[in-house]
């Protein structure tokens, strides 16, 4: 793999958080899509950085507007990504003007798909119409614990039932998929069952996870419902004794590829929550989560701001790879990875 193209390739190993709600020739998002290659964005409603309380969506008209010039400096082949869960994982919000959302707790406890049905519809066609892909749902985390402080106090889950989670996942999924947009599954190996908040620190799930957290993965891996997986930042010593699941080759190469034949994209937390920064430098961090079988790294730049957080990471990989720490092989399965979910997206076929 020759020099420039190793660069170029590892650009589109990424998804960058940036500043504002509109992009110039000089901003440096706009560098990062030109220059740098970069693979894909993720927008949100709040900088929590410099604690304000708008972002890069303001309106539907300022959304679709930013979107096109982004997709205009990617040549089309940019990734916009969004967490529109529903509920309080909400970056569309009803006081600017977007339509109201249910949690997946009210949803799923209905007894009616059609309640899901509807809303991921209008979920998708909200996508759609704004310019965003990709969709970081539906969480698919079983509500093991209802007093879990990130996923059941807020009612992310569908259901405390391995197969209800999957049918209504399925549900959202295949609405998104009629409308364009991709889905991605989350938090792999499961974080339902735990006692804290791995935005906030260190999360050991080994003593509370129960091996049924891993059956909606199953059932919709199987059943073609999975294009990507989102792995949580979580220590559960059952499938590795030193590392959480984002850095772990144990639960990615073994696990999710080989046990569960997950042939899709795997994609990272947010690399800048306390469970990682904390504990690892972010740089050493994300060249060891693409060693171990990360191949979308998500650095969400909002906990904490850097315009040249891109440069910075990509030049560690580099290094990386010179030091034979990350090998070209890996880099270009990673790179395969992206490209083939890229073209998924203009592809969209419900499984047969």
């Amino acid at each position: 793999m020759q020099h420039s193209t190793l660069r170029q390739k590892i650009g589109q190993l990424f998804l960058i958080g940036f500043a504002g709600d509109t992009v110039s020739i000089n901003h440096p998002i706009a560098r990062d899509i030109e220059e740098e290659n970069l693979g894909g964005v993720i927008l949100f409603d709040r900088f929590l950085a410099e604690k304000k309380d708008t972002h890069n969506i303001i309106s539907a008209e300022q959304l679709q507007k930013l979107t096109t010039e982004l997709q205009k400096l990617a040549g089309g082949n940019l990734l916009i990504a969004v967490d529109q869960e529903g509920g309080k994982v909400n970056r569309f919000r009803e006081e600017r003007g977007f339509p109201v959302t249910l949690t997946a707790a009210e949803l799923g406890s209905t007894g009616d798909m059609q309640a899901t049905v509807a809303s991921a519809r209008q979920t998708a066609r909200m996508l759609r119409a704004t310019g965003v892909n990709l969709n970081l749902a539906p969480v698919v985390d079983i509500d093991v614990n209802r007093e879990n402080p990130i996923i059941g106090r807020y009612g992310r889950s569908f259901s405390d039932n391995g197969q209800t989670v999957a049918a209504h996942a399925t549900a959202w999924i295949r609405e998104h998929r009629a409308e364009g947009i991709q889905c991605c599954l989350k938090h792999f190996p499961g974080h339902g069952s735990s006692d804290r908040d791995s935005h906030l620190g260190f999360v050991d799930i080994s003593a509370s996870w129960r091996a049924s957290e891993l059956e909606p993965y199953r059932l919709l891996i199987d059943t073609g419902w999975a294009e990507a997986i989102m792995v949580g930042h979580l220590i559960n010593r059952n499938f590795d004794a030193r590392y959480p699941a984002t850095l772990s080759r144990a639960t990615l190469q073994t696990l999710l590829r080989h046990d569960l034949h997950f042939t899709g994209l795997i994609i990272s937390d947010d690399m800048q929550m306390k469970a990682i920064t904390d504990g690892y430098g972010l740089q050493e961090a994300c060249c060891q989560a693409l060693t171990a079988g990360i191949d979308l790294l998500i650095i969400g730049n909002n906990l904490t701001h850097d315009p040249g957080i891109l440069q910075k990471t990509k030049k560690a990989v580099l290094e990386a790879v010179y030091k034979g720490e990350i090998s070209e092989q890996r880099i270009e399965e990673a790179y395969d990875f992206v490209q083939k979910f890229k073209r998924s997206l203009k592809c969209h076929h419900a499984p047969k």
